[in-house]
C-alpha cells in the first residue's frame, strides 16, 4: 500500500531480492533511486531493462561508504570511525540504479585511442573485441567491442547502443536472434556465455557498437 502511494521510490533493498524488487517497482509504473550490487547489472532480469533504456546508473558508484550502526564491529579494512566517532563502512561494488534522468547521463565519451588488431584481441566465441579499460575503446572501430561493466558508469545512448552481454548466463538471458548477431559459439571454457580470448574464460564484458 505505501508502494502505490509513492511517487519515487529511495532505499536499499536487500541485494538477495535484488531483481524481484526492481520487477515489482517496475510492474508498479514508480521512479526509483536504490541501491545494488554492481554485478546485478549481469542479471539475467536486470540487464534487459539497462539494454531497453528502462533503468540505468546513477550518479555514485563503485567505492561507497556508509554510516552504520554503533554495534557493527570494527573490521581490519574498509572499517573506520570519524573524528565525531561515527562507524563507517565501505563497499567497492555497490551502485545507485535509477530510472531518473540526472545530469551524468548520456554525456559522450571522448575516445582517443586507435584501433589496432594488436592490441585489441578477438574473442574466440563472439564476433567481437575484447577491451579491458573504458578509456581504451578506439575512436574508429565500428565493429561490436566487448567493454567491462564499469562502461555503464559513462554509458550515452546516443553514442553507442548495447548489443549484449557476455557473462555466465548469456544463454539464459537472450533469444538466439542476439546471440546469432554476435555470432556467439558455445565454448568449453565460457561458463554459458562469457568472453574466451585464446582459450581463457574473462570477466564479464558488455557487447556495446558505436551508433
Amino acid at each position: 500500500e505505501f508502494l502505490k502511494e509513492a511517487d519515487v521510490v529511495v532505499t536499499n533493498p536487500p541485494f538477495s531480492l535484488f531483481h524481484e524488487y526492481v520487477a515489482q517497482l517496475i510492474e508498479y509504473k514508480k521512479h526509483f533511486i536504490i541501491i545494488g550490487n554492481q554485478n546485478a547489472i549481469t542479471y539475467k532480469e536486470i540487464f534487459p531493462l539497462i539494454k531497453e533504456n528502462k533503468l540505468w546508473l546513477g550518479i555514485q558508484n563503485g567505492n561507497m561508504s556508509f554510516v552504520v550502526p554503533d554495534y557493527y564491529e570494527m573490521r581490519a579494512t574498509r572499517s573506520w570511525r570519524d573524528e565525531k566517532g561515527n562507524n563507517w563502512r565501505s563497499l567497492g561494488n555497490t551502485c545507485w540504479f535509477t530510472n531518473l534522468e540526472h545530469d551524468h547521463r548520456n554525456k559522450p565519451l571522448v575516445l582517443t585511442k586507435r584501433y589496432d588488431p594488436r592490441y585489441y584481441p578477438k574473442f574466440d566465441n563472439y564476433s567481437a573485441i575484447n577491451i579491458d579499460k573504458v578509456m581504451d575503446i578506439p575512436v574508429d572501430y565500428d565493429g561490436v567491442m566487448g567493454v567491462p561493466i564499469t562502461f555503464l558508469h559513462k554509458y550515452c545512448s546516443t553514442q553507442f547502443r548495447i548489443v549484449g552481454i557476455a557473462c555466465g548466463n548469456t544463454r539464459a538471458s537472450y533469444p538466439k536472434s542476439i546471440l546469432d548477431y554476435v555470432h556467439y559459439i558455445p565454448n568449453p571454457n565460457d561458463h554459458g556465455g562469457c568472453g574466451v580470448i585464446n582459450g581463457k574464460r574473462v570477466y564479464s564484458r558488455i557487447l556495446i557498437q558505436k551508433i
